[in-house]
């Protein structure tokens, strides 16, 4: 796929983070099948029926507990197989446990911005999934 599509699902990422109700991070994930037609989107927040207490979200330890992150949602919410398809996230690249799940469901491309890639809340964790990438052959692009 060439950097302008890349862009745009990148832009597509920033409306969808819009939609969540953490106020410190809000991250939208997008999958894009080979033809790119949107196959399912995410953000981060709590689980469905679950209430959105700000309290919540204040408290580091436990919104990390509670929030499914934007990449896990857009996996849950595919109602299609995702060999081959393209995984789009940001601010931030997925953690290394959404990159396990990435790499399970068969996606073969992972892109997102370049600008947060060394957040120090996650940068082991980037480190991980990177490595990750490499060792189960998916192509990892940061822009």
């Amino acid at each position: 796929m060439s950097d302008k599509w890349d862009r745009r699902f990148l832009d597509l990422c920033i409306l969808v983070s819009s939609w969540s109700k953490d106020p410190s991070t809000k991250v939208g994930s997008c999958i894009v099948d080979v033809s790119r037609r949107v196959i399912s989107l995410g953000y981060n927040g709590f689980a469905r029926s679950v209430r959105d207490d700000p309290a919540r979200y204040d408290n580091r330890e436990v919104k990390y507990q509670m929030v499914v992150h934007a990449e896990r949602n857009a996996l849950l919410f595919a109602r299609q197989p995702l060999e081959g398809c393209t995984i789009y996230t940001t601010p931030i690249p997925p953690c290394a446990a959404c990159a396990a799940m990435i790499i399970q469901s068969g996606i073969t491309r992972v892109v997102s911005y370049r600008k947060d890639v060394r957040n120090p809340r996650w940068i082991d964790s980037f480190v991980l999934a990177e490595e990750m990438y490499r060792e189960a052959d998916i192509e990892y692009s940061l822009i």
